[in-house]
């Protein structure tokens, strides 16, 4: 037997023993060391339940392979390692295509079937994903938000340009964990006028601490965003990425957006969204280019005609130090700590950024 955290419905989530997983014959057992509560959590624990219940949450992972199934590589027994947590069909167009991160016929670790907010999880050996060792468990954990902000920035300046030009003007709405990582990354790419718009002093001495110039800072309670952007950019900006998910943060930034000029819309939405008429004006006057972006490129194996994907193009940056995601953590809890850090994140009721579930080097208790 061991521990979970099994959401039973909607609201319902205890500590539950439960019988430890068999790998199928293609998946390893993970025992978990580390895990993420990622801001879909909340919704999928406390609103809107998951795809099945009962479930246990929890996609943001690094553990041990402490268990191989019958067909799985006995390569991966005893390796540290993160897991891309989105399961491909392999059948259907963008799976043939070679872009399984597009699959639309999926199972997905943590919200369609058991995740990490347990003591061991059973994994696709596919999906997994060697940790050097200079990689902690807790960096690791953060390798899947930190991969999604990559997408978010590679599709909004890196798209068709292997020599951007790092001066162009960009925004970053929303420094909650992915926004802030999408600064991280802008940051070590080279950008040199990045423009953040938060609504708490925590975010600010976050974005300050990453070497944004406090000039550069937007506190959103106090100012005028799209007119603050436009004086400050001198005219205006060309990639804005949108974290929050709110109507009045993307139209934001299409106010302030220059002729030409991208619109990157990565944070989950909080409620139906509509424009006013002449906002859409804006965006067919100013011929912008909208991105939806969710997920991220995974590839296990690499060759020499493949890009590099997403979590390896932020893994070698975290191993050469480029990177440091840790600096994100704002809570460190063991897993009977669990519900108090859904708890935080639901109700707000203490300064956050990244909160992590820290196992010992004896596993969860």
């Amino acid at each position: 037997m061991m521990k979970a955290w099994v959401l039973k419905e909607i609201g319902n989530i205890s500590l539950t023993d439960i019988e430890v997983p068999a790998p199928a014959p293609d998946e390893v057992l993970v025992r978990v060391r580390s895990a993420g509560i990622c801001g879909s959590d909340i919704p999928r624990i406390y609103e809107t339940g998951a795809h099945r219940m009962p479930l246990v949450p929890g996609h943001e992972f690094s553990g041990v392979v402490e268990g191989i199934g019958e067909n799985a590589s006995p390569f991966w027994s005893g390796k540290r390692v993160a897991v891309f947590p989105k399961i491909a069909c392999k059948k259907c167009p963008q799976c043939r295509s070679g872009h399984p991160e597009m699959c639309q016929d999926y199972d997905y670790i943590g919200s369609r079937r058991d995740g990490a907010f347990e003591e061991y999880v059973t994994v696709p050996s596919e999906n997994l994903i060697l940790l050097p060792d200079s990689v902690s468990f807790e960096e690791a954990a953060m390798l899947e938000p930190l991969a999604v902000a990559a997408n978010a920035v590679r599709t909004g300046c890196l798209r068709s340009d292997a020599s951007p030009a790092l001066d162009r003007p960009v925004a970053v709405c929303g420094l909650g964990t992915i926004g802030m990582m999408v600064v991280m990354l802008l940051s070590e790419a080279g950008f040199e006028n990045i423009y953040v718009i938060g609504n708490k002093e925590s975010q600010k001495k976050r974005a300050l601490a990453l070497g944004i110039p406090e000039k550069n800072y937007c506190d959103s309670r106090n100012e005028n965003v799209p007119k603050w952007l436009r004086e400050s950019s001198d005219g205006g900006i060309l990639t804005y990425f949108e974290c929050v998910g709110k109507n009045e943060c993307i139209v934001n930034g299409i106010e302030a957006s220059l002729p030409g000029g991208s619109l990157i819309l990565v944070g989950n939405p909080y409620s139906h969204m509509s424009f006013e008429r002449d906002t859409w004006w804006k965006i067919l006057r100013r011929q912008m280019t909208v991105y939806g972006i969710w997920n991220s490129s995974f590839r296990q194996k690499m060759n020499e005609e493949e890009k590099i994907d997403d979590w390896n193009f932020v893994l070698e940056r975290i191993k050469d130090e480029k990177l440091r995601p840790a600096e994100l953590i704002s809570h460190r809890l063991v897993p009977a700590e669990f519900e108090k850090g859904l708890h935080i994140m639901r109700d707000k009721s203490e300064d956050y950024c990244k909160v992590i579930i820290a196992m010992n080097g004896k596993g969860w208790f």
